[in-house]
Parts: C-alpha cells; sequence; structure tokens
C-alpha cells in the first residue's frame, strides 16, 4: 500500500489583540481592570479564528470586548511589520496545533488606559 499524499491544510494563522473585561474566575491580576491579549489563531479564514479564540475565552471564564485582527503572516510581513523569530515559532504551533496560543498578556488597571489600536511590534 502507498501512502496517500497528505492534503495541504487550509488553516492559517491569524494575529488578533483581544481586549477583555473583568469576570470572576478570569485569572486576571488583583485590581485589573482588564487586559489585551496578543494571540495566535488558527482558522481557514480571519472570521474562524476570531469566532474560535472568543470561544475558548468565555470557556475560560473570560469576558472578550473587541478584537482586532493584524491577518496572517504574510499580510503582516507585506505591511512591514517586524516579527521576531519567537513570533514565528509560536505561530507555527499554533498552525501545527490547531489551536490558539496566547504569545501576551497586558493587564490594565484603573489609572491606565488601553493601548488602543496601535499595530503589534
Amino acid at each position: 500500500m502507498t501512502d496517500k499524499p497528505k492534503k495541504k491544510s487550509r488553516q492559517q494563522v491569524y494575529t488578533l489583540l483581544i481586549e477583555v473585561g473583568r469576570k470572576d474566575g478570569d485569572g486576571l491580576p488583583k485590581g485589573a481592570t482588564g487586559a489585551a491579549l496578543m494571540v495566535y489563531a488558527s482558522g481557514v479564514d480571519e472570521a474562524e479564528a476570531v469566532r474560535e479564540t472568543v470561544a475558548i475565552l468565555k470557556q475560560a471564564d473570560m469576558a472578550p470586548l473587541d478584537v482586532t485582527g493584524y491577518g496572517t503572516l504574510q499580510e503582516r510581513l507585506e505591511q512591514g511589520h517586524d516579527i521576531s523569530d519567537e513570533e514565528k515559532e509560536l505561530m507555527q504551533r499554533a498552525l501545527d496545533e490547531n489551536s490558539v496560543v496566547v504569545a501576551q498578556m497586558t493587564p490594565f488597571f484603573e489609572d491606565q488606559k488601553p493601548a488602543g489600536k496601535g499595530r503589534p511590534n
């Protein structure tokens, strides 16, 4: 028997910035009013990556408020984003595992305002 060639996956990895509010059991530090999460999420398109990520965050008792998509690795490179090898490894992990990888969490406190919708790196 011959092995069938593996079908090329249509999955891609999208970079998402998700702002979350507070909710009981969310695991955010005491005194935080919310947080920003930099996430790498796989999906056949960005909408699927967003839906899956929001669903996972809700299951983790987090309260997603806003999602900003920055596109795929290729799209980000074309836009001139500086992407480290570490980021690329996390993106590859999200693709290999068909998963959501939280790369960074920045809590917000009362005296801070969210950074807004600036571009990552």
